[in-house]
């Protein structure tokens, strides 16, 4: 198999099982990897055996490299990616697409003259738990979709994470930090949004980190930090999304979809796996449902071979710029209908990505 040749910008926590990918999936070969850190870069580089680590001016030089893979802090999403477009290469972004929606706009409108690629993270949705949900709402289980609830809930990433600073900034928060997961969950459960309503708030003005090395640092928060979506589909289903760094606990779903015939419960939008129940009209309990895809462990790098073999076949790719974009408008449109206190139509959408078919070989997406 011809492989596509990939480069890997950034190489924190997350790029650890990025820079694996190319061990499940045969047509991915990592070459390169770039950090501003290049300590970081050779540390990575050595334990998975990448070529070459180098600096993002070098990677991008790289005639062969055809997918940048930008895993940089999100101020950094949009540069990273138009200059990997701006050298002959698709680029795909850990989430959020970008920071602003002019942006995103530009980055798409920039990949279409050059004729390259752009998408991004998540890609959880296309993992074996997601996409089973996706198969019984297809094949009418809990019958006509008209309702749906999403909860992400936590105090936030400072007694753990090492460097949390940028939760707390703009372009962080709890929407945009997790919110892509949920988002990107619930419109390819339920197609694009065309409304949208919010509410928020930030509820402890300063936090102090507890994690190492920074402990006893005092952190301004600059973003809300507690944040109500409501959201109109376009195919007349109303939705309902909670995402904070506020809660100290709770005993919320992560997602339900209600139906006119059952009700179907959504797997952890963060990761590949299950459980996925379902309950139909008359049944007295929730029942577990076997997953009917595969990819149910820590697939991050899926959406990047997507996109290498809709480049190889010309198809849509899954992990679309234009998916990555809606989501982006979602999250701004609530924040903006929070501020502004008024409902807000969106004028993005989004082709609803393809399912992945039934019984693909482990390593493979298209046959």
């Amino acid at each position: 198999m011809k492989t596509t040749k990939i480069g890997v910008v950034g190489c924190g926590n997350i790029s650890g099982i990025y820079l694996q990918a190319d061990k499940t999936f045969e047509i991915l070969e990592t070459v390169a990897c770039s950090d501003l850190v290049m300590e970081k870069a050779r540390a990575q580089a050595e334990k998975h055996n990448i070529p070459r680590a180098c600096t993002v001016a070098e990677l991008l030089a790289d005639p062969e490299i055809e997918i940048v893979v930008n895993l940089t802090i999100p101020q950094a999403h949009y540069s990273v990616a138009m200059q990997a477009i701006e050298a002959g290469k698709s680029a795909y972004n850990e989430k959020p697409l970008s920071l602003t929606r002019e942006e995103g706009k530009q980055l798409l409108q920039a990949a279409r003259a050059k004729g390259v690629r752009v998408g991004g993270a998540p890609d959880t949705f296309l993992g074996g738990g997601i996409q089973t949900c996706r198969k019984l709402i297809a094949e009418g289980q809990i019958g006509e979709p008209i309702g749906a609830t999403a909860f992400m809930l936590c105090h936030g990433h400072e007694s753990w994470h090492p460097s949390p600073e940028f939760y707390y900034k703009v372009g962080g928060g709890p929407l945009f930090d997790m919110g892509p997961y949920y988002l990107t969950a619930l419109v390819n459960l339920m197609g694009p949004v065309q409304q949208v309503s919010g509410a928020a708030r930030v509820t402890f003005p300063e936090r102090t980190i507890t994690s190492q090395p920074l402990n006893g640092t005092v952190i301004t928060v600059d973003t809300p930090t507690h944040i109500v979506g409501t959201l109109e589909f376009a195919n007349g289903a109303i939705g309902t999304i909670i995402t904070s760094f506020d809660v100290w606990a709770h005993e919320l779903p992560r997602i339900e979809i209600y139906g006119t015939e059952g009700s179907l419960s959504v797997p952890d939008p963060n990761s590949f796996g299950g459980p996925v129940r379902i309950r139909r009209a008359g049944d007295k309990e929730w029942k577990d449902v076997p997953l009917t895809h595969g990819y149910t462990v820590n697939s991050r790098g899926l959406g990047v071979a997507d996109m290498a073999y809709a480049l190889r076949s010309g198809r849509p790719h899954r992990a679309s710029g234009e998916l990555t974009y809606h989501i982006l408008d979602i999250m701004h449109g609530i924040l903006d209908s929070a501020r502004e206190g008024q409902r807000l139509r969106l004028e993005s959408t989004c082709a609803l990505p393809a399912a992945l078919p039934v019984g693909l070989q482990h390593g493979l997406l298209d046959e």
